[in-house]
């Protein structure tokens, strides 16, 4: 299988690119940011500008990618091979001081997003794009896949009235751009003002890929990702967050299974919970019941029955279709031993979790009344949105 080039890539071979950008630099990266031969960004700008390479910025889970998820925050610090400041943007602040911004005429970008609404990397890049709006900032995006590839479409549109860091736009779960795209959607539809911006395409990519079609290696992009396979379930299993059950966190395969004590899996799954599942629709995908062991966050440390969801086909499985059925299933299941995690969550001191997460109370309600399925098809509007997508699509 032969390796598309990301927007990493394409600027390290390209010298006459490289000679456009004629000031200080800075990067905003990830453990993900590494060229086709799995060397790190920050060694290539190191190599290519040299002294004019002034500054390292990280997202949520820190540079090193090594911090927890939820209002787990990362100090800023020197590097201490490059000897330049390595400053945090899921810190005191998300959104880049004026001494941040300092001395920088191009603000590179290169993060390896998840296609899903609930991600915050797009958000850290739009805030950027905010704070420059008035400055002689040029942000540069280097392109990268979206996982779950740049076609489907699935989840409710975000309702700007729950909006939070983990939804600052009015789009779907599975929202089927770039995070190049996400910049230039941002800039004509969604900015009061724009920035200079520029997006350094990738090579080779087509819609219809699923990261496994790219030839590219998979590096974990935030701590409880570490597998191709958990960011295509990611979209359904996010959801547990929400609640008082495991998502997984604390075990080897976080956002892939979930859990609580009270559940005994085995006897669900046998007497109730797989006629349900064949009555459901939802295809592409197993649901497994299984036991295991969080050693950290939600239930840490406490024995869980739950289930582990499969994808079998990646085209017909619709995982934030199965998270919200499963969802629905087991707040029936556990009664009272079923509970909203409370406030704060992503900085909201006052909406339940769930709502921030879902984007919309809608969904909980849907949950809690038992809902059909024809019900929630109907909260997958994409008419608006579709048309402002097709507007900005490079591929």
């Amino acid at each position: 299988m032969k390796k598309i080039m990301t927007g990493l890539d394409v600027l390290l071979k390209d010298n006459a690119l490289q000679s456009q950008f004629k000031g200080n630099v800075a990067l905003l990266c990830h453990n993900a940011s590494v060229d086709g031969n799995l060397q790190h960004a920050t060694l290539g700008f190191k190599k290519i500008f040299r002294d004019r390479f002034i500054k390292i910025f990280g997202p949520q889970h820190g540079f090193s990618t090594d911090a927890q998820d939820n209002m787990i925050e990362t100090d800023h610090t020197v590097h201490p091979y490059f000897n330049i400041p390595v400053y945090l943007l899921y810190s005191e602040t998300r959104i880049p001081t004026e001494a941040m911004l300092k001395d920088i005429d191009h603000l590179f970008i290169d993060l390896q997003d998840v296609g899903c609404r609930m991600y915050t990397y797009i958000y850290t890049m739009t805030l950027i794009l905010d704070a420059c709006v008035s400055k002689d900032i040029e942000i540069v995006i280097l392109d990268r896949p979206n996982p779950l590839n740049g076609v489907d479409l699935e989840g409710n549109v975000l309702d700007m009235e729950f909006e939070s860091f983990i939804g600052l736009h009015p789009m779907p779960v599975r929202h089927a751009m770039t995070i190049g795209e996400v910049a230039l959607m941002h800039q004509r539809y969604w900015a009061a003002s724009k920035s200079k911006l520029r997006v350094i395409e990738m090579r080779g990519w087509t819609r219809q890929m699923y990261y496994e079609d790219t030839g590219l290696p998979w590096l974990l992009p935030s701590p409880n990702l570490s597998r191709v396979e958990s960011a295509f379930t990611f979209p359904g299993m996010v959801l547990f967050e929400g609640t008082t059950l495991s998502e997984g966190r604390g075990t080897t395969q976080p956002l892939e299974i979930m859990g609580h004590p009270k559940i005994e899996p085995y006897g669900y799954w046998d007497t109730y919970l797989s006629q349900a599942f064949a009555k459901s629709g939802l295809q592409g995908v197993a649901i497994r019941p299984i036991n295991f062991l969080p050693t950290f966050q939600k239930q840490a440390d406490k024995p869980c029955g739950g289930f582990q969801v499969h994808t079998l086909d990646r085209k017909t499985c619709k995982p934030w279709r199965v998270g919200q059925w499963l969802m629905q299933e087991l707040h029936h299941y556990m009664g009272d031993h079923f509970e909203w995690l409370n406030p704060p969550y992503e900085y909201d001191y006052e909406n339940w979790p769930i709502d921030i997460i879902n984007g919309t109370d809608k969904l909980r309600k849907w949950v809690e009344a038992k809902g059909t399925m024809e019900e929630l098809d109907a909260m997958e509007d994409y008419s608006e949105y579709q048309s402002n997508l097709e507007s900005i699509q490079l591929y």
